[in-house]
């Protein structure tokens, strides 16, 4: 699990929020997908609607230019966002998110290896409506700022505690990777990160880093599956 924060400004928090207020919201059953459906309950922005699409498109282009979700997704082709909400007692059990999906109004389908969650309220305005993830070292409970996101394998079983007071509201995406192997790709994310930081300490010689440069993007070349 990878926590990106401020992937949004606290102004673009507010435009987002004071937009989805005069949408319309629908039933979030009627966008799940098999035994997802029974244990979901919560509202969906309409993505038909032009504000909503907009505003998609916004978070859309902050996704694709994020050196963070870059480096940890490798990012091919990206789901266009959704937007949720969660009112008082509304909640959404454990399932696992679909492996295969179908970009709408399009022929094409993505498969799911990175599901996302960008946080849009702020998280002292409700309570409960923590995201829950599976992990191999037991369950991570996450409620993020404002514009953060959480950035996690979308074959992981996770769910949404009840909202027991306020209203969460929250962007949600899904991601086909270059590489599909989740281990190599956390191994490719390591790697580049600690390029990145060694960049940014000055603590290595152009030589040592042209060689760190030299064995990342050849082993970009060797998973990658385009």
């Amino acid at each position: 699990m990878i926590v990106i924060d401020n992937l949004l400004s606290a102004n673009e928090v507010e435009q987002f929020v004071e937009a989805l207020a005069l949408v319309p919201f629908n039933d979030g059953k009627e966008t799940a997908m098999g035994m997802a459906a029974g244990v979901k309950n919560n509202g969906q922005a309409d993505a038909q609607n032009k504000q909503v699409q907009q505003l998609a498109n916004h978070l859309l282009s902050t996704l694709g230019s994020h050196p963070k979700v870059v480096s940890a997704a490798l990012p091919q082709r990206i789901f266009p966002p959704c937007f949720n909400r969660y009112s008082e007692s509304q909640t959404y059990g454990y399932h696992v998110d679909a492996a295969i999906m179908r970009i709408p109004n399009t022929p094409d389908v993505l498969r799911s290896d990175m599901s996302m969650t960008v946080f849009l309220s702020d998280p002292d305005s409700y309570e409960g409506g923590e995201l829950v993830i599976q992990t191999g070292f037991g369950e991570q409970s996450i409620k993020c700022a404002a514009g953060s996101a959480i950035l996690y394998p979308s074959s992981s079983l996770h769910k949404v505690t009840p909202v027991t007071k306020g209203e969460r509201m929250a962007a949600i995406t899904w991601m086909q990777s270059m590489v599909s192997d989740q281990h190599i790709r956390e191994t490719l994310y390591q790697l580049d990160q600690s390029i990145q930081s060694l960049i940014a300490n000055e603590s290595a010689t152009r030589e040592e880093l042209d060689q760190l440069h030299h064995v990342y993007h050849n082993l970009i070349r060797k998973f990658t599956q385009l």
